[in-house]
């Protein structure tokens, strides 16, 4: 087991205008579990590969422990991936998937075997050893997959959108057995997913990427809470925050008729007369005591059981924008009905109209 360290790490692909990955730095701690996340074409499995030795490394370095790696064979490594297609051999059974990586390296039989039946025994595949993949199902396959990467115990776990192939059921299950598996085993992972889902009940902490460009690294508890900037508040959390222009006003900001505080030195950062808010879906009352607020019509009530999500729109200058907020799933507004939203007081998120910079000092501690 080992640290993993990215130092300005850059890679820029023959003939593009503009590196894939740009200046990459972070410090992955011995045995944590991290996750890369970002919307599609950030970056994420550049990154991924550039550690894997797949992908050149056009400028900066890569260590894994103190052992810098940035020229060093794939293979020389001492890692192991686990790929989104599984990657598994047809012909062969599970144990011989499981222990080629050994054999290739010149492993005794008997030292292979016993490495397999552990790795088997931690995924539960014992029963499964003599069968091929075709008759196994795509959760099996992906544990194979896993058990391959376990028996060569490297320094450094590498999976690359893994679950992607799993219908939904099997998806939430895998992950919660792979994060189990990652903390009992201690091996430095780094995982990469475009579901933030994934990236929130899986990492110790998230990376989260934008067109090659790293946002922010934090817990995700952080991320949720103290959003860096409008992309990270928007792209983390489900449903997504709601972010929308507001005019400044006395003492706040403005939230339809309501004049929601916000500490001056806050504001005072602010370019222009109008702030980029954000609030979360849970951090909206709907009908307040008052009845001051934000007049929105609501289009759909998305039942859940015992929460649901209205899902509404408003018109704020001049410019229809879209709401979303959780609601009791039993007794709610129906789709036509007009309400009156305001945010809770504490949980709004102040940015920067122009940077989209966060401008709210304090971490904000919303119940996920």
């Amino acid at each position: 087991m080992a640290s993993v360290t990215f130092d300005n790490a850059t890679r820029v692909y023959p003939g593009a205008t503009r590196p894939s990955v740009d200046k990459f730095n972070l410090e992955i701690a011995d045995g944590e579990f991290l996750v890369l996340v970002g919307p599609s074409g950030c970056g994420k499995s550049t990154t991924l590969r550039m550690l894997a030795g797949l992908e050149e490394v056009n400028s900066g370095r890569i260590l894994i422990g103190d052992r810098d790696v940035t020229d060093v064979p794939p293979k020389d490594r001492d890692i192991a991936m686990v790929f989104q297609n599984y990657a598994l051999y047809p012909h062969m059974t599970v144990a011989e998937n499981m222990g080629f990586a050994l054999k290739i390296a010149g492993v005794p039989k008997d030292e292979r075997a016993t490495r397999v039946q552990e790795a088997a025994k931690l995924l539960d595949l014992e029963q499964y050893l003599t069968r091929k993949p075709k008759a196994l199902s795509g959760g099996q396959r992906q544990r194979v997959a896993m058990g391959r990467a376990i028996v060569r115990s490297p320094q450094v776990f590498l999976m690359d959108e893994p679950l992607s192939n799993l219908d939904a059921k099997l998806r939430v299950q895998t992950r919660t057995q792979i994060a189990a598996l990652q903390r009992k085993l201690g091996v430095t992972t780094v995982y990469v997913t475009h579901d933030q889902t994934e990236a929130l009940t899986m990492g110790d902490r998230i990376a989260v990427l934008k067109d090659g460009i790293l946002q922010q690294v934090g817990t995700p508890r952080e991320l949720y809470g103290s959003p860096n900037n409008v992309f990270v508040a928007g792209f983390i959390g489900s449903p997504a925050m709601n972010l929308f222009p507001v005019d400044l006003a006395e003492g706040g900001v403005s939230f339809g008729d309501l004049v929601v505080p916000v500490e001056a030195d806050t504001l005072g950062r602010a370019h222009g007369s109008e702030v980029t808010i954000g609030v979360r879906p849970e951090d909206i009352t709907v009908a307040p005591a008052d009845g001051r607020g934000l007049t929105v019509e609501v289009d759909l009530v998305e039942e859940l059981g015992a929460d649901g999500y209205l899902y509404g729109h408003t018109e704020i200058n001049g410019k229809r924008t879209d709401i979303v907020a959780r609601v009791d799933g039993r007794s709610h507004p129906n789709a036509g009905d007009k309400v009156v939203l305001a945010p809770v007081p504490g949980h709004v998120h102040v940015f920067d109209l122009e940077s989209g910079e966060r401008l709210t000092k304090k971490e904000i501690t919303s119940d996920v």
